[in-house]
């Protein structure tokens, strides 16, 4: 994961329609992306240097037409640069980069060089292939360069400037941050992301460790991986790695979404996708779940005891099975009669997923997995249109 939520937002922003009222509802704060606050710090600065004076709070525009206020954390103008930065927010969703400060310094260039970035400390710089930007290039995503150029654009029409500038993009202690996040996985050393699409990011949304599993197909494909694993945890992509011999560049921190791992392998497919994670969210995936959290999906052992019988359970292990206080309760008691459970929610996760890939040219197995890392269940490499 790189940068999965956003700030709260300044006095008098919402976001817009629906979205506002689910979160009046809940009472969560949204905010505002790294990508977001990089452009709020790149306007102050840049306007700064053609006015001597930092806006304060400065005014943004993002995509959907929302216009956040953002208050500057620090200040600097000199001869023939500027540096203003802002305190992220991630407002009520859990994110690492909750508080890091993000610095934009602006320098001004000749006339004709437009607008280059550069990745100043604590921002990372891509050194593999599949990423929306080239290799050598620093981690300021897409949408984020676009916002920061239309913005510089705007000022240097308000204020007389050329809009030729270099922005160099800082995150205090963002290389230790980095490393709770995917970029190191993704070969982007260094530091963080600075990210963000809309610029307003949704409490628990978790917008980032999906488009971090996205990136991850992304980065896979273009090393030529074939083979890639989408795992739960740490303790099942361990065995993914000891059962498949995969590489680092292979691996999905798949977390509790195989709906965003299979869609995307969809529109994206690789020769043979294993699943792999405890048992008890791939039940939840055998019953038809694509999010496993527990908060969005329970283990069904209801579903379970059906399973059961079809394992061979008879009707007073599958009782047990209906009752039981887990999910590894009801693996353990099916084990102990010879019951292969865990092989059947295996065999019935990997149709399920194979119904998500709709024909897609995708191999699939799975690996359930307890606690201690033993394989519990496995479903062997199945296709599309093959039994």
């Amino acid at each position: 994961m790189t940068d999965t939520t956003a700030a709260a937002g300044a006095p008098g922003t919402t976001a817009k329609g629906g979205r506002a009222a689910q979160l009046a509802h809940t009472g969560l704060r949204h905010g505002w992306t790294t990508g977001a606050c990089a452009t709020a710090a790149t306007t102050a600065a840049y306007t700064a240097l053609l006015t001597g004076d930092f806006p304060d709070p400065v005014t943004i525009t993002l995509p959907k037409g929302q216009r956040p206020a953002f208050a500057l954390a620090a200040e600097e103008l000199a001869a023939g640069h500027a540096m203003a930065a802002i305190v992220k927010d991630a407002g009520d969703d859990p994110d690492v980069t909750h508080g890091a400060l993000i610095r934009v310094t602006v320098r001004l260039l000749p006339p004709g060089s437009g607008v280059v970035f550069r990745a100043g400390p604590g921002v990372g710089t891509v050194t593999r292939p599949g990423l929306p930007l080239p290799v050598g290039e620093p981690a300021i995503n897409p949408v984020p360069r676009r916002l920061m150029t239309e913005h510089v654009a705007e000022v240097a029409a308000r204020h007389g400037g050329t809009g030729d500038v270099e922005i160099k993009v800082s995150v205090d202690h963002g290389e230790e941050i980095a490393r709770s996040t995917w970029n190191p996985r993704l070969g982007i050393l260094g530091g963080l992301s600075i990210l963000g699409t809309t610029g307003v990011v949704v409490p628990y949304s978790c917008s980032a460790w999906i488009d971090s599993i996205r990136r991850g197909v992304d980065v896979a494909r273009a090393a030529g991986r074939r083979h890639v694993a989408g795992c739960t945890g740490s303790t099942s992509e361990k065995v993914a790695v000891a059962v498949h011999g995969l590489p680092e560049d292979a691996l999905l921190d798949m977390g509790d979404f195989a709906g965003a791992v299979l869609k995307y392998i969809r529109r994206h497919p690789v020769d043979r996708l294993t699943i792999a994670g405890g048992f008890a969210k791939l039940s939840k995936l055998a019953a038809g779940h694509l999010d496993l959290h527990s908060s969005r999906s329970q283990v069904d052992k209801g579903f379970l005891a059906e399973l059961a019988r079809h394992a061979g359970a008879d009707e007073a292990l599958a009782a047990e099975v209906a009752s039981a206080n887990t999910g590894l309760d009801a693996l353990q008691r099916c084990a102990a009669r010879g019951v292969p459970l865990g092989d059947l929610v295996a065999a019935t996760a990997r149709d399920e997923a194979l119904a998500v890939l709709r024909g897609a040219p995708v191999a699939v197995d799975v690996l359930c997995v307890d606690r201690a890392g033993t394989i519990v269940g496995r479903a062997e490499s199945r296709g599309p249109g093959r039994g």
